[in-house]
């Protein structure tokens, strides 16, 4: 998952390079490679670049407020949930942190570590700041 601009500029470059892997495998005629392992390696390429797209697509679709909102649909999602209910505000790591009156280093490690580190006390917070609705809150799912 895309979680940052610096993120974002990284996988739009990795998807680059794997198209051009692919083109450049496709063009190549010559390598003494059998037929069925060359195309495992073109599916493999095509795989990761399709994958790279997706979350290129999904941290686009976030950023464009297109998604107005964000639901939890599980515990474990939750994670997830407010990197993605961050970026559908519009709101960058230090944007958020200002909100919640913390450094944005402390952002920056509750996402690289998917909130582990946070109380729950920071979580409802976080979960207030970003307006994050519980879909059916009777029927949350427990992770187990």
């Amino acid at each position: 998952m895309i979680k940052n601009e610096r993120q974002y500029r990284i996988t739009k470059a990795q998807v680059e390079k794997f198209a051009n892997a692919i083109a450049a495998l496709k063009a190549r005629s010559d390598a003494p490679v059998r037929p069925a392992l060359r195309k495992l390696e073109l599916d493999g390429l095509k795989s990761q670049l399709q994958d790279l797209k997706a979350e290129l697509q999904e941290y686009e679709a976030l950023r464009s407020g297109r998604r107005t909102s964000i639901a939890l649909d599980s515990i474990e999602e939750l994670p997830k949930t407010l990197i993605k209910a961050r970026i559908a505000a519009g709101l960058s790591q230090e944007e958020l942190a200002r909100k919640l009156g913390l450094k944005p280093q402390q952002i920056q490690r509750y996402e690289a570590t998917n909130y582990q580190s946070a109380s729950m006390e920071r979580i409802n917070q976080v979960i207030r700041v970003l307006g994050v609705k519980l879909r059916h809150p009777a029927a949350l799912k427990l992770a187990g």
